[in-house]
């Protein structure tokens, strides 16, 4: 079985992340795609999370009923900073049946040499880059095991859903549906 792996903090889960994922399942060959929670980004220090049980929650929330989408907490039994290469590489271990295709933006392509041992991320795992505003992707220099999808682009982020939560506005049609509501009910 071929599966995306989408990590990421989900802070929280909203309809884009939704939506381009049952793109990738129903339009790019995907069999499922789980959603790796993650504790913490390293590029992302010093940004408020909601608890890592409650954005596993809400993502379990969001995704009921859909059988190609798998919620998991595989990132929190492992030791932190989480880098995606040892995410990957226990994945692999824990479930070699599997073939496992990280799933990135084309904001994270772009600062890729950075990560950790970027390098053998590359040669050893394939990778699908969806499109983000404002980050282009030259597609002929990408590497064979590389491939850019056409999503459909989602301009919106759990920044803004945070930051119109936090001021009391109605974004019941950005989240998922039981997602916004049990955010009110608190963590």
């Amino acid at each position: 079985m071929t599966i995306g792996i989408y990590s990421g903090s989900f802070n929280p889960i909203h309809i884009g992340h939704l939506a381009l994922a049952n793109y990738l399942c129903e339009f790019e060959g995907l069999d499922q795609l789980w959603f790796l929670v993650s504790p913490r980004n390293p590029f992302k220090q010093g940004q408020e999370l909601m608890n890592d049980a409650f954005r596993l929650e809400l993502v379990q929330l969001a995704i009921d009923g859909y059988p190609k989408f798998r919620a998991s907490d595989f990132e929190f039994h492992l030791p932190r900073p989480s880098y995606t290469i040892h995410t990957l590489d226990k994945l692999k271990a824990a479930y070699p049946q599997h073939v496992f295709c990280l799933i990135i933006g084309s904001d994270n392509w772009l600062s890729f040499p950075r990560w950790h041992q970027s390098e053998r991320l590359l040669a050893e795992n394939p990778i699908i880059i969806y499109p983000r505003p404002g980050y282009p992707v030259d597609e002929a220099a990408l590497p064979s095991n590389v491939r850019l999808v056409a999503s459909p682009v989602f301009e919106v982020s759990s920044t803004f859903i945070r930051q119109a939560l936090s001021e009391g506005k109605d974004v019941r049609f950005f989240l998922p549906p039981g997602v916004g509501e049990r955010i009110k009910q608190g963590f």
